[in-house]
């Protein structure tokens, strides 16, 4: 059968403001979508994917009409959900001569389930779960002609019924996944992270693992009790992907584990076998400060890995408790601070508005990320994404918007009993200003630059922290918390 699988066009100003989308914007590879792709090309389907971070509306539904799909997916996050059900009836109103089967998937049609079908009439059915052996025997019930009862992770429509089916077991043999179908991207140029976040390029993106063992609040999971735990590929499956991706032109990767380090030895083995066969890309991984020390980041770092992401998330005790991260403070002292022994650039992002919070508390937070000094620190507003603790039991922490589209690190969805939404805002601003505005950090920056793609990249983030200032009034001196006391 023919399957078109579509990311709904959308624009970096979507996201983020004007003035900064051009040095905030990342075009990530659609992991997801490409390990669907390669599933059902393994079982013999012919299959077009359309990328709306490149192309219009306009375009994609002009390229859908050319394909003649019988069956299209349509990929959502919570804050795509809208451009995916507008998508979805413009198929519909094209008036094809054979109308398409569009199944949705994706973050949110995972966490919300039949409630999609319920918004939608356009939609015929849902995938609930991981969606390579689901989306395959969807495309052959449809081509015999048979209905999808029994296709464990869908919900579908029945006679004007909707039917949810039961859950499909998660995948436990990870080595048994064809690699993402990467030539389906086109240009893989196109395909870069935002400026001074990559050493080279092209960029490829890789998941070693699937799952996560901790129970962090806000972070969504689809083993939801966490009985898998984390389901790891084989060392062997891995380097055979990266040598893949080698081969393919790639010449850095990013390794999107929710942490690389969570089985410290085998983290230890592909960082060794990238070493012992002298494979020449850089790469970027993130990791959990408890499960990292200083052999393990050195061998990182001589095997061309740059930089490491650490969650830091607050620099109060009681919140990062609050949240269940299960990390101290002197954890990430420790980890940061091993980490730029061994060489490498630290990432630490930062959250604000956490349950409980304080407005006091969050000034304290950013001047933890003050105290650890890591290369580039990140604040943004806690999101409470469907399917987390956080969002299934609003009532017990905080508010939520109801508008899909404040569903981004950007946007307070999320407002705790403790703190405003005006209140978040200002800080994720003092942040950045008293952050980077740090003589001694820009006098680094300066020192560290080597060519000019480091210049460039620099201005672009000068550029975007100054207008990030102004949007909130930092440069016109009326930063103030809620009690109208003045912070400059």
């Amino acid at each position: 059968m023919k399957c078109a699988l579509i990311i709904p066009a959308w624009l970096p100003e979507d996201i983020f403001s004007s003035k900064v989308a051009a040095s905030q914007i990342n075009y990530w590879q659609p992991l997801g979508t490409l390990y669907v792709a390669a599933a059902l090309r393994r079982a013999g389907h012919d299959v077009r994917f359309f990328n709306g971070a490149f192309m219009t509306h306009d375009e994609i539904m002009d390229h859908v009409s050319g394909f003649g799909p019988d069956v299209i997916g349509i990929y959502s996050t919570t804050f795509g959900w809208n451009k995916a059900l507008f998508t979805a009836s413009a198929i519909r109103r094209r008036g094809h001569e054979r109308q398409p089967f569009i199944v949705a998937g994706g973050p949110y049609p995972i966490a919300v389930k039949e409630k999609c079908l319920g918004d939608s009439g356009d939609i015929d059915a849902v995938v609930t779960g991981e969606g390579e052996i689901t989306m395959a025997e969807i495309l052959d019930r449809l081509s015999r002609g048979e209905t999808l009862r029994g296709v464990a992770g869908v919900a579908f429509r029945d006679n004007g019924d909707i039917v949810r089916n039961p859950a499909r077991p998660l995948i436990t043999d990870m080595d048994s996944l064809p690699f993402p179908a990467r030539d389906l991207l086109g240009k893989a140029k196109d395909y870069i992270p935002p400026p001074a976040t990559y050493k080279r390029k092209p960029v490829a993106v890789m998941i070693t693992s699937r799952g996560c063992n901790r129970r962090c609040i806000y972070c969504f999971q689809i083993d939801r009790e966490r009985e898998l735990g984390i389901r790891f590929r084989s060392v062997d499956n891995v380097m055979e992907e990266i040598e893949l991706c080698l081969s393919q032109g790639y010449r850095e990767i990013k390794f999107l584990d929710d942490t690389l380090a969570a089985d410290y030895d085998r983290a230890m083995k592909i960082a060794t076998e990238i070493k012992r066969r002298r494979l020449n890309f850089t790469w970027f991984a993130s990791a959990c400060v408890h499960q990292v020390d200083k052999p393990l980041l050195q061998a990182f770092r001589d095997a061309g890995c740059w930089a490491i992401l650490f969650g830091a998330e607050s620099g109060v005790q009681k919140n990062l408790n609050t949240v269940r991260k299960g990390i101290t403070l002197e954890q990430t002292r420790k980890a940061v601070r091993a980490a730029k022994e061994a060489g490498l650039t630290v990432y630490t992002p930062f959250l604000v508005g956490l349950p409980g919070e304080t407005f006091e508390e969050g000034l304290k937070t950013i001047e933890f990320a003050c105290e650890l000094d890591p290369h580039i620190a990140n604040f943004h507003a806690l999101t409470p994404f469907p399917g987390t603790e956080l969002y299934e039991n609003i009532e017990k922490y905080g508010t939520m918007s109801r508008d899909l589209t404040d569903y981004t690190y950007q946007g307070a969805a999320f407002v705790p009993y403790t703190m405003t939404r005006e209140e978040i805002a200002l800080l994720r601003q003092i942040g950045l200003r008293r952050f980077y505005s740090r003589p001694g950090y820009i006098a680094k920056k300066i020192l560290a630059m080597r060519s000019i793609n480091d210049a460039k990249a620099i201005l672009k983030g000068a550029r975007s922290m100054f207008w990030l200032m102004l949007k909130d009034g930092i440069f016109r001196g009326n930063m103030s918390d809620k009690n109208g006391r003045q912070l400059q």
